[in-house]
């Protein structure tokens, strides 16, 4: 709930300071703060979307979606970093056209902008530093390159006003966007993985078997899966061989082992004696498989 709200705190203050921004760039006649409120707009809609999907997550598991629909809030984020990776590129080639072919803009209407940009934007960033969800941490990333950026058009409005080196925005611009950019591409990675249902990177599975095979009547674990839902959220399944007469209690056993390891949720199949090779390992279907009537 706390992420919602933070999403649509940040969705609101977007919204309304790029409707702001869009007026200023044409009041200043400053080509950099025209194109960032359209890029602002964009993370406005990108970051609303945000807000419906991270809304949509917290509905609990059906017949549709059995593991719920945490993964919304993942696909909510995997949106976000595409946009906030478009947006740097556009801001990396205007850049570009403004240091070929420089412009003359209002200095001091730039300042006044400025200022007002980074102490929204920072408010933002504050709201949403905290979260428990990829989601979140994209918007955050938003945020954060809001500000910086304003910050740069502070700093070079600034030195302009004193210098009247017109490059020094753009030049400012470019350092900032590839900053934001290389952020998002390891956040992209992050997505990916958790679609691609990579091995948690904070779980080792020969340490976890390690610790699995010190438990009391277990002799021998194989055919481990672990992934993430969420980035958070870890599950596992497994085969445990065990001739123990109190399974359930092995199992229990296991189960917290697993806690102990950031696993909230595990399947376990048990077996007396190890499984043969073909048994242990899924059949993968080549061809599209027949419907049962």
């Amino acid at each position: 709930m706390k992420t919602e709200k933070n999403i649509l705190i940040a969705f609101i203050l977007n919204l309304g300071f790029s409707i702001f921004e869009f007026f200023g760039g044409i009041f200043t006649n400053s080509v950099a703060i025209l194109s960032d409120s359209i890029h602002d707009i964009g993370d406005a809609i990108s970051i609303g979307v945000s807000y419906f999907l991270e809304k949509k997550s917290k509905k609990g598991a059906d017949k549709n979606y059995t593991y719920g629909y945490i993964r919304y809030s993942v696909l909510g984020g995997l949106i976000t970093t595409v946009i906030l990776m478009v947006g740097s590129i556009l801001v990396i080639y205007n850049a570009i056209g403004r240091i070929i072919n420089p412009v003359e803009v209002n200095y001091h209407g730039m300042i006044i902008f400025a200022v007002i940009g980074v102490v929204l934007n920072l408010i933002a960033a504050y709201v949403t530093k905290e979260g428990d969800s990829i989601n979140q941490k994209s918007v955050n990333l938003h945020m954060l390159e809001d500000v910086l950026g304003w910050i740069v058009v502070l700093i070079g409005a600034i030195i302009m006003n004193f210098t009247d080196i017109k490059i020094i925005d753009p030049i400012m611009s470019i350092g900032v966007a590839l900053f934001i950019l290389i952020n998002t591409l390891e956040n992209l990675k992050k997505v990916l993985n958790l679609f691609l249902e990579k091995t948690p990177y904070n779980i080792d599975i020969d340490e976890l078997k390690t610790h699995l095979l010190k438990i009391e009547d277990v002799e021998d674990v194989h055919h481990i899966h672990v992934w993430s839902i969420d980035g958070f959220n870890n599950y596992a399944t497994m085969h445990i061989v065990s001739k123990s007469k109190n399974i359930d209690e092995v199992k229990h056993k296991i189960r917290e082992e697993l806690e102990e390891h950031n696993i909230c949720h595990s399947i376990l199949e048990t077996e007396t004696e190890i499984c043969g090779e073909k048994e242990c390992h899924p059949h993968l279907h080549k061809e599209e498989g027949h419907h049962h009537h």
